[in-house]
């Protein structure tokens, strides 16, 4: 009969083979992140204002909508694709995706004339990131005392998380900096 081998021997053996079969083993890398499950959920910030992305005017704002507005919901469904990985990290791995008129878009961070930058682009996200990304961020609760509500923290910058600006009537989402041991209310969310 055939000898079942344990994940264990293989990864022995995958270090024996050397170079050329690393990634055959790639899932036994430590710092890769594997999809592991997706919520569908809407975001709503400390106002209960709900996240919308409207490509095509390029942003992403928290908005006061109507329950007839979020049932036809365009750009305020997200799935939230829960990332699982073999180190322990600040928080939940996740990445964001949004449905806008049949396209998928997915938020990633960019930096923009030295400052960063919430951008969502056109595309799905990949079910398996090899080491660090731009899309990911750490689901972390909001407060010890407040575990249904949380805050995202951009995996590539510690400490500076998702939250809102007021910009004249709108509420734009960015990235923003967490002075150590503050609580901000902007980067409060429910989902």
């Amino acid at each position: 009969g055939r000898v079942k081998m344990s994940a264990e021997e293989i990864l022995v053996r995958a270090v024996e083979l050397g170079k050329n079969f690393c990634l055959y083993f790639d899932e036994l890398e430590c710092d890769a992140l594997c999809k592991e499950k997706t919520l569908h959920r809407v975001l709503r910030n400390v106002n209960s204002q709900l996240l919308v992305v409207r490509p095509d005017l390029n942003v992403a704002a928290f908005e006061d909508v109507t329950d007839q507005e979020m049932q036809s919901g365009k750009g305020m469904h997200f799935s939230i694709h829960y990332y699982k990985t073999t180190t322990p990290l600040a928080g939940m791995p996740v990445a964001f995706s949004v449905q806008v008129e049949n396209k998928s878009y997915y938020m990633c961070c960019e930096k923009e004339c030295g400052e960063m930058i919430v951008r969502f682009k056109e595309g799905e996200v990949p079910k398996e990131i090899p080491g660090e990304s731009n899309i990911i961020f750490f689901k972390k609760t909001f407060t010890s005392c407040c575990s249904k509500a949380f805050k995202f923290e951009y995996s590539m910058e510690r400490g500076m998380f998702l939250a809102f600006e007021e910009e004249g009537y709108l509420r734009k989402l960015i990235l923003k900096k967490l002075p150590k041991d503050e609580v901000d209310e902007t980067m409060k969310m429910s989902l």
